[in-house]
């Protein structure tokens, strides 16, 4: 099996569709079948909106001593969008920085969010410049030397997307034999095709724009790529409306990544207990399904 590889640019799940996508969505919005081989597609009617959960509603974290912590000075990056972004008002906002707030409003303490730039958000930490990373980093081997990370908040799964007429509810294996298969070269969503759909024809791309357009055009039968960057792209105006997501998400962490978590500085338990606590009561209570849909109107999972 070949090495794999994470997802492109190292610890961030950064994808630069992603920011042209939804650029004037978000100034405008966030204020305010079977087998193909066994009979022909049909058009699938879009599916109620699907939100994640990550957290065990039987495996419920221990509520830790809060009175220790009079402050959290959350960092997230400048301009990725829809998970962090300066808003019309000139603060944060975006995801992130509303998840930070509702974790600061369950911890009970002053929550303050500063934007840095991303290169900088680990030596900001390590210097004491601030206590928790809440900018979609992708836990990875090489961070956690860094950093310690609470539970994932969210992971980049992958998905199928094929031409609308020919929507496929479920994706397997024998369902793709002989068909194309666009994918970037040189990725972990690569990877796992070769490994796991070896009847596909594989036909690797060098980036998101020449994927999607050979999609559009029919060179390819089908997409595989990151499902987040592949949500707006569907629900933008570049795809004008060519297309949709076949069968469901796929989450193997060898493959996608462990997801993504908020960092703290190395040996600060506490205030990674609290976050974990605080994250499953946010859940708990309804208020990350709130936050999920209004940032995501397609969801990638």
């Amino acid at each position: 099996m070949p090495l794999l590889t994470a997802l492109p640019t190292c610890f961030r799940l950064r994808c630069a569709a992603i920011a042209g996508a939804l650029a004037a969505v978000l100034l405008a919005g966030t204020g305010g079948a079977a087998s193909a081989q066994q009979q022909p597609a049909a058009k699938v009617e879009a599916a109620p909106q699907a939100v994640p959960g990550f957290w065990d509603p039987r495996r419920r974290p221990d509520r830790p001593d809060l009175s220790r912590i009079t402050v959290i000075r959350f960092l997230t990056e400048t301009d990725y969008p829809p998970f962090n972004f300066t808003g019309p008002d000139g603060n944060p906002a975006g995801f992130n920085v509303d998840l930070a707030r509702s974790l600061c409003d369950e911890i009970k303490v002053t929550c303050t969010v500063q934007m840095r730039r991303f290169e900088t958000l680990v030596d900001a930490i390590a210097s004491n410049r601030g206590d928790a990373i809440i900018a979609s980093l992708a836990v990875t081997p090489q961070l956690r030397t860094r950093l310690d990370f609470t539970d994932p908040y969210y992971r980049a799964p992958a998905r199928f997307v094929s031409r609308r007429e020919a929507v496929m509810s479920e994706v397997r294996p024998e369902y793709l034999e002989g068909k194309k298969v666009g994918v970037i070269g040189g990725t972990s969503h690569e990877a796992y095709l070769k490994a796991m759909f070896t009847d596909a024809e594989i036909r690797a791309f060098g980036n998101d724009d020449a994927l999607r357009a050979a999609l559009r055009r029919g060179e390819v039968d089908l997409i595989f790529g990151d499902a987040i960057a592949l949500a707006f792209w569907i629900n933008g105006t570049d795809s004008a409306e060519c297309c949709a997501f076949s069968g469901g998400p796929f989450v193997e962490s060898r493959y996608f990544g462990e997801g993504v978590g908020i960092g703290v500085r190395k040996g600060n338990d506490l205030l990674r207990q609290a976050l974990n606590w605080a994250m499953f009561r946010v859940w708990e209570k309804g208020r990350y399904t709130d936050l999920w849909l209004r940032y995501f109107s397609i969801s990638p999972f």
